[in-house]
């Protein structure tokens, strides 16, 4: 339980350091998505790799790279099916904070089909990765995380 606490009050530090795009998309200030990771990717090989120019897409006003021509297409046919839950923001800063936390795209998990997304990087100078917590309870953090999706996700 003490675990949980110091990572709550260390995300709500990460929060206060970092500025969210006015945009509900998770973006870099060139508006491009997830970093530059292919989001259909995730899917196909369950593996993080970033995408290129050579192969982007413009979704709801936010850049997406993929790995392929055929990673580009296959996105483009649905890409609200590959798109990341909580518009691309750390799954359980959203669910534990209700706070909109910037991520780390090689953190993922696919589950039921949707892509989540988590912080993990050095707090401090300690490991700090959402994930262990998230997996730990997944239930009912995919429950919080969606009953604080509906007011955070206009914020």
């Amino acid at each position: 339980m003490n675990v949980i606490k110091k990572m709550i009050v260390a995300g709500m530090v990460i929060m206060g350091m970092s500025s969210v795009n006015a945009q509900s998309v998770n973006t870099d200030e060139n508006k491009l998505a997830n970093k530059g990771y292919d989001v259909v990717n995730y899917f196909t090989t369950n593996t993080a790799e970033k995408g290129s120019i050579e192969y982007s897409a413009l979704h709801n006003g936010a850049t997406y790279y993929f790995v392929n021509a055929e990673n580009l297409r296959t996105f483009k046919v649905n890409p609200s099916k590959y798109l990341p839950q909580f518009d691309g923001y750390c799954a359980f800063a959203v669910a534990k904070m209700s706070k909109k936390v910037p991520v780390n795209p090689e953190t993922f998990r696919i589950d039921d089909g949707k892509l989540y997304l988590f912080y993990n990087d050095f707090w401090e100078g300690k490991p700090f990765n959402t994930i262990v917590p998230w997996n730990n309870n997944e239930a009912e953090m995919e429950k919080m995380a969606a009953a604080n999706w509906k007011t955070l996700k206009s914020k």
